[in-house]
């Protein structure tokens, strides 16, 4: 059994489902894509969106810092584009 396995991975969901121009949402971050089906995905999927979603996190919270535009939902680097080209 993977360890994995052994935990229930949360829905990043915060309940504040809005999405911006490129199809993320404003609230947890994730594209369409990534929030279809969340249960049924498997636990290897939805951990490596949840890695994915920090990195976002991390982009957003450093570019407000800095009085940039937000640029954390722009395509994730060494990821597949998802349905929509992201």
């Amino acid at each position: 059994m993977d360890q994995l396995e052994l935990f229930d991975l949360p829905n990043p969901c915060i309940g504040v489902c809005e999405n911006n121009s490129r199809g993320y949402c404003l609230g947890c971050l994730r594209s369409r894509d990534e929030r279809f089906n969340w249960h049924n995905k498997p636990v290897e999927e939805r951990s490596r969106i949840l890695k994915l979603l920090e990195n976002r996190r991390i982009r957003r919270d450093a570019a407000r810092l800095a009085g940039k535009p937000d640029q954390s939902l722009e395509a994730d680097i060494g990821s597949t584009p998802d349905m929509f080209g992201f």
